[in-house]
């Protein structure tokens, strides 16, 4: 179970700097490139947010 929170929460970054390098357009004023890694670190950070409780959970049901 842990190894799928992982690789779920690696998942958007692998390769997909390669797909979006791109400066145009702006997003929020910052360049798309910019704007995807900080999305990216926002929704990962959530995304493990939601991972622990549902460990923490079924740690608790044991």
């Amino acid at each position: 179970m842990r190894k799928i929170h992982f690789v779920l929460s690696v998942l958007p970054f692998v390769g997909s700097l390669v797909v979006i390098n791109r400066v145009e357009p702006y997003v929020l004023g910052m360049p798309f490139v910019m704007f995807w890694a900080v999305l990216w670190m926002v929704l990962t950070s959530v995304c493990l947010l939601i991972s622990n409780k549902l460990l923490t959970v079924e740690k608790e049901e044991e």
